[in-house]
């Protein structure tokens, strides 16, 4: 059981090798899905904090597995549509490196709440990062191609988040998570003060 884990994990992050090869700018060329795509792999914020979901969400277990990286998701979209409708999400750059630093604070206090509260949690977090990638939409990239693509990369840096999240709950070493999650509160911080 613990192999097919690790494998998951391994087979999510060499998933998001390519893309990250890709995540800067110059592509201008690539597709609408592609561009969307690769605007969560290209910020060390987004990075951070959609991986912490998916460790977050491994970490509680049970119906927040899917519940919580599905409410990120999900909330992102509408905030990537308000951001493309012309809607001001205040405090977005703001609320995007406030999300790296809680989320990380999070892993260190292994937070428990209810699942609804869990999935609200990163749905807050989401309006914010949803927003960011709307208004960095190119105006000649489709716009639900586009969504698409950011929507798939953070699915899949959940999912990388949560098979290493599943690793270290297979060899029974929580601190592991707790020290990941300080190294993420604390590039959190750093990030704040750039």
């Amino acid at each position: 059981m613990r192999l097919s884990t690790l494998k998951m994990a391994l087979a999510a992050l060499l998933a998001a090798i390519p893309a990250l090869a890709f995540a800067h700018p110059g592509h201008e060329h690539a597709t609408s899905f592609m561009t969307g795509f690769m605007h969560p792999m290209g910020g060390l914020d987004h990075l951070l904090a959609m991986l912490a979901i998916g460790l977050w969400a491994a970490s509680l277990g049970g119906r927040a597995l899917w519940a919580v990286p599905a409410a990120f998701v999900g909330t992102m979209l509408v905030g990537g549509g308000l951001a493309v409708a012309g809607v001001q999400v205040p405090f977005i750059e703001q609320g995007i490196v406030l999300s790296v630093i809680l989320m990380g604070a999070l892993l260190i206090g292994a937070a428990r709440f209810s699942v609804v509260t869990c999935a609200g949690i990163a749905g807050l977090f989401a309006l914010f990062h949803g927003a960011a990638h709307g208004l960095e939409m190119p105006l000649n990239a489709n716009g639900a191609e586009y969504a698409l693509g950011f929507a798939a990369a953070t699915a899949l840096l959940h999912v990388a988040g949560i098979g290493f999240g599943m690793a270290v709950a297979r060899f029974q070493a929580p601190i592991v998570t707790r020290i990941t999650g300080s190294l993420i509160a604390i590039a959190g911080l750093f990030l704040a003060l750039a």
